[in-house]
């Protein structure tokens, strides 16, 4: 169970504060029997996001620690990009990656997109609209987390881990 002040990530609503724990007053006025945590995204002023603590459908986990969150950070030049079969198949991998909320998916995601969209550049071809829709939700959900252990402004992270291991794409295969 998470503890109030506790940062967590909570599904595609990305990283949040927990900011109480228990029953909670419907707006009819009644009171829940059930706990739900009360959650406040850190990256969507002004909102709130009520999930019962038994909650089983939505990921929710503890954001990465700094210690963890360096690990990742020292593996990303090796990690392979996502194993996409088929054009048919491309969407699926990428919401795949984005709904397990692993940080490692999406790392491996944001390289998948990169690669490709190099190739199409080098072919005289526009990067495609799904690839940047899911190059873009990646990096936000990847950011968006790793700032909260780093201790830096989300905008800083990708900056941040390209001083850390060089270009945070760069291709494995390529070395």
């Amino acid at each position: 169970m998470f503890k109030i002040g506790d940062y967590v990530v909570y599904g595609i609503d990305g990283v949040c504060r927990v900011g109480a724990v228990g029953p909670i007053t419907m707006m009819n006025g009644e009171t829940t029997e059930k706990p739900y945590y009360t959650l406040v995204p850190v990256y969507a002023e002004g909102s709130t996001v009520y999930s019962p603590v038994s909650n089983q459908k939505v990921v929710m986990r503890k954001i990465l620690t700094r210690e963890e969150t360096n690990d990742l950070i020292k593996d990303i030049p090796g990690m392979k990009p996502l194993d996409v079969p088929d054009e048919k198949s491309r969407e699926k991998v990428y919401k795949s990656a984005i709904q397990s909320c692993d940080c490692r998916e999406l790392v491996r995601l944001i390289k998948t997109v990169y690669f490709r969209k190099e190739h199409r550049l080098s072919r005289g071809k526009k990067s495609t609209a799904v690839d940047e829709k899911y190059y873009h939700a990646a990096e936000d959900q990847l950011y968006g987390e790793l700032a909260i252990p780093l201790q830096i402004d989300r905008s800083k992270v990708r900056e941040y881990i390209a001083e850390s291991v060089g270009d945070p794409v760069e291709n494995p295969d390529e070395q």
